[in-house]
């Protein structure tokens, strides 16, 4: 069964509201009730005290005291009654009550010197009655008591008044708070309604709704909380998007690179096997399918090893080399490919440089950043460099190479990114993986790489790796 919050919300600050009226207005019509018994019994009990201190000051002219204060209880609708220690009237006022309709327990208490107090009886007559005894001692011993009665119908209308006003107060109240609890109520529901609405919104795929948040309330914040977590899905979803979109790029990039080695195979296969190519050529074809078979296993090696790279599968074990040595042995293994294009590759680097780094992913490094050099830098210059620097170890590969436009130098750690630089100026078709791979690695050894470059004069690459302590 459906029960909307609005009405719970409702119901629940109107019972609260009522069950406080009706313990408050209970409360509130017994206090006054018997603050208004009390008052008439106190009021009997100080005329019950006068009169029997009189008797007792002036016992001659006791008649006299008596028919004064009969005037004056008569006058306020007050009886009273004299009796002795048999119960037995001799004096009455006003049509006075007998003693005799006292209890036993009541008797035996005025007799020890007790005021008997009753607010409302009906004992004395068919009209309720406030009355109050009063024992009359002398030198302890008792000799009877007084007897004063007040009708309770004066009082009666009074407390009836009280509780009429309290009742219309109690109405206004309700009406008051009913239109109060409602206006609230609805308050609180619009503001869950309208995050139930924007969830309903997220939900169907749009991620461009805000709420109103503030930190007033628990729904405040909660609001608050929601458009947080709004952000956070527009993030990810651009995240999303960009990496479908560099999956298609690539898979178009890999396609095409993939695509002209296979062809030139499959071209060279076909004609051997058909005795298409003359046999002068054949050697020729074969080197050429040999070289196209190694360049797509270094694709498919590169790729690889860029993945365990990015998914931190690739595990370094970091020593203090000395960086003199690595940056000689790059220079004597690139040596050829730099002589083939007319550059000299110089080594400027002091034999007390040290290198905290992992040695096969440093050459690594070093290898892909100078042979990007060597690509792109005919008859010029190559410079391997190496020093130290407030507890680093800096170092440099520059080179007087064609260079990159600056603002082209952050696409450069793309994936594939020189794929579309290779097929139109580079005749040695590279891949354009090794500069990502070389900054996942330097990132690895919690080092930073930077890029200096201006077209036509040449590119350099600074590489900052902190020496463990």
């Amino acid at each position: 069964m459906k029960f909307k919050y609005i009405y719970q919300q409702f119901f629940s600050h109107i019972s609260i509201i009522i069950v406080a009226f009706l313990l408050l207005s209970l409360l509130f019509s017994h206090y006054v009730e018997n603050l208004i018994y009390e008052n008439k019994a106190e009021e009997l009990i100080s005329y019950g005290d006068a009169i029997l201190k009189d008797m007792k000051e002036s016992p001659i002219a006791s008649d006299q005291i008596l028919n004064q204060y009969s005037n004056v209880l008569a006058a306020r609708k007050m009886s009273f009654s004299m009796f002795d220690r048999d119960r037995n009237l001799y004096l009455v006022n006003n049509h006075g009550p007998a003693i005799k309709n006292l209890s036993a327990k009541e008797w035996d208490k005025i007799t020890h010197g007790g005021k008997l107090i009753v607010k409302s009886d009906t004992r004395f007559g068919q009209e309720g009655v406030t009355f109050v005894v009063l024992p009359y001692l002398e030198n302890g011993r008792f000799f009877g008591g007084l007897l004063l009665t007040s009708p309770i119908s004066g009082s009666s209308i009074m407390i009836q008044q009280i509780n009429k006003f309290l009742l219309f107060t109690i109405l206004i109240a309700f009406g008051v708070s009913f239109l109060q609890s409602w206006f609230l109520s609805r308050i609180h529901v619009n503001r869950i309604k309208r995050l139930r609405e924007a969830t309903s919104l997220v939900s169907a795929g749009n991620y461009q709704v805000n709420v109103h948040s503030s930190n007033f309330d628990e729904i405040g914040e909660l609001a608050n909380d929601f458009n947080h977590m709004v952000d956070k899905i527009n993030v990810s979803m651009e995240e999303i998007d960009s990496l479908e979109n560099r999956r298609r790029q690539f898979l178009a990039d890999v396609s095409h690179e993939m695509r002209t080695p296979l062809t030139t195979i499959s071209g060279v296969v076909e004609g051997l096997k058909n005795d298409m190519i003359p046999e002068e050529d054949k050697e020729r074809g074969i080197n050429l399918v040999s070289q196209e078979a190694k360049r797509l296993i270094r694709l498919v090696n590169e790729n690889l090893d860029y993945d365990k790279i990015r998914s931190n599968q690739i595990q370094l074990f970091r020593e203090d080399i000395q960086l003199l040595e690595v940056l000689e042995i790059i220079h004597e293994q690139l040596l050829l490919q730099a002589e083939e294009k007319n550059n000299r590759i110089v080594v400027d680097s002091s034999p007390d440089v040290m290198v905290n780094a992992d040695y096969d992913r440093l050459v690594q490094i070093l290898i892909n950043i100078t042979k990007n050099s060597i690509q792109f830098t005919s008859n010029g210059t190559i410079w391997l460099r190496g020093r130290t620097e407030q507890n680093s170890t800096i170092i440099e590969v520059e080179d007087t190479g064609i260079g990159i436009d600056p603002k082209e130098i952050e696409n450069i750690w793309r994936r594939f990114y020189k794929a579309d630089i290779s097929r139109t100026s580079n005749p040695y078709g590279e891949f354009g993986l090794g500069l990502s791979i070389v900054k996942q690695l330097v990132l690895l050894h919690n080092g930073d790489i930077e890029v200096f470059s201006e077209e036509g004069k040449g590119t350099k690459f600074v590489i900052v790796l902190k020496n463990q302590e």
